[in-house]
């Protein structure tokens, strides 16, 4: 168990973020077109998984516009946004803001990818839904960098996530 605060309250997530070098568990979410997505449809390339809460929050709309905004640049690399949202509601936003580089999933359907990469919050007010996180994949599935944002309503790291691919 890890803790993080949500405006400035501890609050509890379930399990901890897998280790750097260690093999990125395999997952199973749910796209914008309701298919399956896993970690394995995205083999050979380096990938950006940005966890969060809602894309209807501030924040968290904030890092898919960021991620989205530098993704356009980089060479085999694909951003992941993750969130309990469900997909008609994740492509309602990226449509509405024209984000077009990045890939909105869905855990709606099941804990599996939450309880994989420790990030379902168990206690507090968003009791339920996953924590602000950053975990980044090199081409091999390998973890190369992961951040568990302290403060929920405060944005990732963006550089150190991106300096890690």
């Amino acid at each position: 168990m890890s803790q993080v605060k949500f405006k400035g309250s501890p609050v509890d997530t379930k399990g901890t973020l897998p280790e750097v070098g260690a093999k990125a568990p395999n997952f199973s979410l749910t796209g914008g077109d309701l298919s399956q997505k896993t970690l394995g449809d995205f083999a050979g390339k380096k990938v950006i998984l940005n966890i969060f809460p809602s894309v209807d929050t501030g924040t968290c709309a904030a890092s898919v516009r960021k991620f989205n905004e530098k993704a356009s640049s980089l060479e085999n690399t694909i951003v992941l946004c993750i969130s309990k949202d469900l997909p008609f509601a994740q492509g309602r936003f990226c449509a509405a803001e024209g984000l077009e580089n990045v890939v909105s999933l869905s855990e709606y359907k099941d804990a599996n990818f939450s309880d994989a990469y420790g990030v379902k919050f168990v206690s507090g007010p968003l009791e339920g839904l996953l924590s602000r996180a950053i975990v980044v994949l090199d081409e091999n599935g390998h973890v190369t960098y992961t951040e568990q944002v302290e403060e929920t309503v405060e944005e990732p790291n963006y550089d150190a996530a991106l300096a890690a691919l």
